[in-house]
């Protein structure tokens, strides 16, 4: 699933190529439940509808309206969009076309059919308890200790929750606690503040560097993260843990493994990550090796 630096990549990509400014001709539904409202009505409210601003918020990409309307986007596990220089025949898998004035089309692809294209009034009221965006001032290692203050939640499914920081995912989260030396099953208010700087340092460091590469594409399915150019994402050579157990850590040489942690699947580093004690007093039954 696209997370905070795909979605990013994908927001840059629809700013380089004008969209900003652009005026929709009109909007063609393949696939009903891309689109909310119902495809007439959504398709109707386009029509003759300028984009103003592009932004975005965790993992939604915020389309702006002239009407003061907005398109809160989510790509979900396969969403993507594509720019072509003129109408023409769909792709396999287009949900969704926009079709501008200037007679180019925006497509929205996905394999999956989980991406949705909402049509809202006021997309702040949708977004109001998602937590705070890591990459942004506000963001420091106070702000991340206060979200963490007496949360007895494991550190990862805590950081997965958007209601505690905004974008991240289980690529990043997984890098994040690695940099940082926390094991993902550590519980979030039994962490000393100098882990929790050592956390808030890697979620930036991990992010900053996901997102000047790009983003993540992992393997070779065309369901995987794509830009808006139809590149992928460079950020995988950046990875150290995800998706590498087997291999040797990067810093300590031991051997990387997956566990499926709170039924996701972790990778972590069992020398440099320590399992915490409660793993071995009560909670061990949700922590399991993979094999």
């Amino acid at each position: 699933m696209p997370e905070l630096p795909e979605v990013e990549t994908v927001v840059r990509g629809l700013r380089a190529a004008g969209l900003e400014g652009s005026t929709i001709r009109e909007a063609r539904v393949r696939w009903a439940r891309s689109v909310s409202p119902e495809p007439a009505v959504f398709a109707a409210a386009l029509r003759g509808r300028r984009f103003t601003r592009l932004s975005r918020r965790a993992k939604y990409i915020v389309a702006d309206l002239d009407d003061g309307r907005q398109l809160l986007i989510h790509l979900r596990m396969t969403g993507k969009f594509r720019f072509e220089p003129r109408a023409g025949r769909d792709a396999p898998h287009d949900r969704v076309t926009i079709e501008l004035t200037d007679g180019r089309c925006l497509h929205f692809n996905d394999t999956r059919k989980f991406g949705r294209i909402q049509l809202v009034t006021d997309a702040s009221q949708r977004l109001a308890k998602i937590g705070p965006e890591p990459l942004e001032a506000g963001f420091t290692p106070a702000c991340l200790l206060a979200r963490l203050r007496g949360r007895r939640r494991m550190i990862k499914p805590l950081l997965l929750d958007q209601s505690c920081v905004a974008g991240l995912g289980n690529i990043y989260v997984d890098e994040a606690l690695w940099q940082a030396r926390i094991h993902p099953a550590s519980l979030a208010d039994k962490l000393s503040p100098a882990a929790v700087r050592r956390l808030h340092a890697a979620i930036c460091e991990v992010l900053v560097r996901a997102v000047g590469a790009g983003g993540t594409t992992l393997g070779d399915s065309t369901a995987n993260f794509y830009s808006v150019a139809g590149r992928r994402g460079r950020n995988s050579d950046n990875l150290r843990v995800f998706r590498r157990d087997g291999e040797p850590c990067p810093r300590c040489r031991r051997t990387l493994v997956r566990i499926v942690l709170a039924q996701r699947g972790t990778h972590i580093c069992p020398h440099c990550q320590p399992a915490p004690g409660s793993i071995h007093s009560g909670r061990k039954s949700r922590v399991r090796r993979s094999s």
